[in-house]
């Protein structure tokens, strides 16, 4: 149980660092806004042209290192989400017996 409690506390407070990064690279480019749970798009949405390699290079590059640390935060996320719910059935084990 207090592994599960130190391992939250490792999770939340990289949680946190993850989310200063991808707050960081939204704030690089106006074009990103200012959501942190999505990803940018790199297909073709209709009615919008999407920016290429070819069009903007840095745009996309950054765009693309952007979208892999929103993908390692979603699976701190549920790594997260995992672990407390470990941590709530050894606590209500505890609790129990």
């Amino acid at each position: 149980m207090l592994i599960s409690i130190i391992l939250l506390v490792i999770l939340y407070i990289s949680h946190r660092y993850i989310v200063a990064w991808i707050i960081f690279y939204n704030n690089t480019d106006e074009r990103f806004g200012n959501s942190v749970w999505r990803w940018s798009y790199d297909y073709q949405v209709i009615g919008e042209r999407d920016v290429s390699d070819l069009d903007d290079k840095p745009f996309v590059r950054k765009r693309r290192i952007r979208n892999r640390i929103v993908s390692i935060m979603y699976f701190n996320f549920f790594l997260g989400f995992y672990v407390s719910m470990a941590f709530l059935s050894n606590l209500l084990i505890l609790i129990l017996t």
